[in-house]
Formats: C-alpha cells, structure tokens, sequence
C-alpha cells in the first residue's frame, strides 16, 4: 500500500522556522518526484515545490524560493521540506505527495496526510 505521511507542523512565531518531513512507503522512492503543498482555510491547495529523481533538483514555486527547501533521504524514503523565516500567511496545513512520474510534472498520484503548520504574528 502507498503511504506518504507528512509530520513536523506545530505553532511558530513569525520569523521562525520549521522542518517537516515526509515519510514515503509501498513505492519504489527513485521512481517517482514527491512534491510538497500546502492549502490554507478557504483557499486552493497550492504547490510549493517539488524533488526530481530522474533529474536529482529541486523545483519551487516563485512564492517560497530562497525561504523553502527539499531535500531527500533516499535511504530512508524521507522527502523534508525546510521552511525559514515563517509568515503568518504560511499558515496552512502541510501536505506531500507523490508524482506520477520521477520528475516533477505537479500531477499528484497519492497524497499524503497533512500537517498543520500555524505561524503567529
């Protein structure tokens, strides 16, 4: 079974950080992209970036570019998604998910359970 299960939220003041992680299981972790999303009360999910397998690089959004990063464990089957210098619009719940392919093409074949991210002022 494909698992994908995000943890690491939790309350923070603006300004601050957070790193969260996405635990992947039931695929083979190489042979697809994993994508991190966040989807805030009354909006949209939007995506933040994304890792690549086949092309080993990252991808993000214009929004969180020089404030979030991917990273990947491969030998864990972790995908982590630091976030630094937190704003209050940050707030949201956290999700990962799977890409149909290794790159990233923002298509998401399974998602992950989200993690409630809450950056106060």
């Amino acid at each position: 079974e494909v698992q994908l299960q995000a943890s690491g939220g939790g309350l923070v003041q603006a300004g601050g950080s957070l790193r969260l992680s996405c635990a992947a299981s039931g695929f083979t972790f190489d042979d697809y992209g994993i994508g991190w999303f966040r989807q805030a009360p009354g909006k949209k999910r939007e995506g933040l970036g994304c890792i690549s397998h086949s092309a080993g690089s990252t991808v993000y959004a214009d929004f969180v570019k020089g404030r979030f990063t991917i990273s990947s464990d491969n030998a864990k089957n972790m995908v982590y998604l630091q976030m630094n210098d937190l704003k209050p619009e940050d707030t949201a719940v956290y999700y990962c998910g799977q890409d149909y392919i290794s790159g990233c093409s923002g298509a998401v074949l399974t998602w992950g359970q989200g993690t409630q991210v809450t950056v106060s002022s």
